[in-house]
């Protein structure tokens, strides 16, 4: 029985371009008794999280990596169209930990300093971030096969050789692909020459874009959906077959029967790509207490007990023994820092006449938030029990949720990035989906169905958050009767397939993140193209 590994594949995350849910590629994968699978989204790692997790629930080895956009030049230099400043695609997988933490570094320059068109990289920033990566030279808009198309090996070879040299000849492979296209037959007989000449070894992958060979319309209709275009437009950019799913062992080893060893290769990959993700709990900044405090646990004192006698001027003895209680359990288990940096930028908003709310949820049980005016609810007069916000039975975040007056929102958080450091500081990325109503409207429009004949059909989803197609047509016996139309079948089995899929990136409304040190130590970056945040 045939043994391999998928190593080029693109979920959904490469937004309105892979209609593979990571759900439904590692399911495939272990239903094909696959060992590992790999996620190498366009340009960046948003799935990479989940991806992981997904895996290890299944049982399967995670492979980390992205398919990178190259400048042709450098990264900052930002002229011309988009086809006039060239930039090429390149697999990046992730070997260990270091390899992981440059693939953070690499895909949040792209944004934070390459992005023209896409967030591209360059040469300066992989020799700079190289190691603990293994590379492979992607599909056809590789600049490697871009180059042998071109007839211009010798350059082909050239690059190979900063390649070869950069990663190490057991870290730098030559992909091939084989979708029936000519131009990969041409690419792939140059490859396996060179892979001979140059003792380079050979990688078989099959550009996944979606799961099974029937979701091969579907996609296309969510390239549709990308492009604002039309199916039946002519000029409209689209795949050139249905070979972009994921295939079984067997169906690789056939399609590359010629070059067994690039078969084997990925799971010589899946054996080096033993990265786990390290999940260490809250990491929270260090807050900079006033020199004539000792210590952050010190000045936490001071400001909650200063605090505590303006609110309880007469203060009996149980609500002093609460106070200490809390002051004990705080710093205990480690939440100083958390109370103090609150507790700065609600007294920085409310001294420039910002307005805050009183406090919300669990934290209005601390009366040492009271005490510091984090929150304004007395939790003796009301009762409220502090073991409902932090519990040292049950380690977990303390929470706090806190409202700002919207029109002046903005102002807090560029306080906060002020204070901690524009690189420690940013706003959580959040990923919209398409939803039942939504996903009806965008498949009319590529499938060039009447805007109010889709509306209409997209109104008799009932309302509710958690409501999907399926449900939908049970409970509604005229949806029910629609999706029965000959008329309308196409509409409900594509927007069936495509339902759920994430459609694009968007900002949370409040969410902001701050770093113990630069975030790219963490998590990857992403910068908002309309907004530049």
């Amino acid at each position: 029985m045939a043994e391999f590994v998928h190593l080029h594949n693109h979920s959904d995350y490469s937004l309105l371009d892979g209609a593979a849910s990571i759900q439904k590629l590692i399911r495939k994968a272990k239903a094909l008794g696959m060992p590992g699978i790999a996620i190498t989204d366009h340009g960046n790692m948003f799935g990479a999280m989940s991806f992981e997790k997904e895996c290890r629930d299944f049982g399967l080895n995670p492979i980390i990596g992205c398919e990178f956009y190259v400048a042709s030049g450098s990264r900052l230099e930002k002229t011309g169209t988009e086809n006039g400043n060239r930039y090429w695609h390149l697999i990046l997988i992730a070997e260990n930990s270091t390899g992981y933490r440059n693939l953070l570094k690499l895909t949040s320059a792209s944004y934070t300093e390459g992005f023209y068109y896409k967030p591209r990289i360059d040469d300066e920033l992989i020799a700079a971030n190289s190691d603990g990566l293994i590379a492979s030279t992607a599909c056809l808009a590789g600049e490697i096969p871009s180059l042998i198309l071109s007839g211009k090996l010798d350059q082909a070879i050239k690059r190979i050789g900063f390649y070869k040299e950069l990663f190490g000849k057991d870290h730098f492979y030559l992909e091939l692909q084989d979708h029936g296209l000519e131009e990969q037959k041409i690419v792939n007989r140059e490859l396996i020459g060179l892979s001979k000449k140059l003792s380079l070894p050979l990688l078989a992958t099959n550009d996944i874009h979606y799961v099974d060979g029937e979701d091969a319309i579907a996609h296309d209709i969510l390239l549709c959906i990308g492009t604002n275009r039309k199916r039946d437009d002519p000029s409209r950019m689209h795949f050139p077959n249905d070979q972009f799913y994921l295939k079984s062992a067997e169906e690789m080893a056939s399609i590359f029967a010629e070059v067994p060893e690039a078969i084997a290769n990925t799971l010589v990959i899946n054996e080096m790509a033993k990265l786990k993700m390290e999940f260490p709990g809250p990491l929270l900044p260090n807050y900079q207490v006033p020199e004539e405090f000792s210590s952050p646990e010190e000045y936490l004192r001071h400001i909650a007990r200063q605090g505590f006698q303006s609110r309880y001027p007469n203060p009996n003895a149980e609500a002093i023994h609460r106070l200490e209680y809390e002051l004990d359990i705080i710093i205990k288990m480690g939440f100083t820092g958390y109370f103090l940096i609150v507790w700065d930028f609600i007294s920085w908003a409310k001294e420039h006449g910002i307005p805050v709310g009183p406090g919300r949820g669990s934290g209005a049980g601390s009366i040492v938030a009271y005490a510091m005016r984090i929150t304004d609810i007395d939790p003796l007069k009301y009762d409220l029990l502090f073991e409902r916000f932090l519990n040292p039975e049950r380690v977990s975040m303390p929470d706090f949720d806190v409202d700002f007056d919207f029109e002046r929102r903005g102002e807090v958080i560029d306080y906060v990035t002020h204070k901690y450091g524009s690189d420690r500081v940013a706003q959580i990325i959040t990923f919209g989906t398409l939803k039942a109503k939504a996903v009806i409207k965008d498949v009319a429009r590529a499938l060039d169905i009447p805007f109010d004949e889709a509306n209409q059909i997209a109104k008799l989803v009932p309302e509710d958050p958690k409501m999907n197609l399926q449900k939908a047509i049970k409970k509604e016996p005229k949806l029910a009767t629609l999706a029965q139309n000959p008329s309308y079948f196409e509409l409900f089995s594509i927007a069936a397939k495509l339902e759920n899929l994430h459609r694009h990136s968007s900002i949370h409304a409040a969410g902001i993140v701050i770093g113990k040190t630069d975030l790219i130590d963490y998590v990857p970056l992403y910068k908002d193209p309309k907004t530049g945040l």
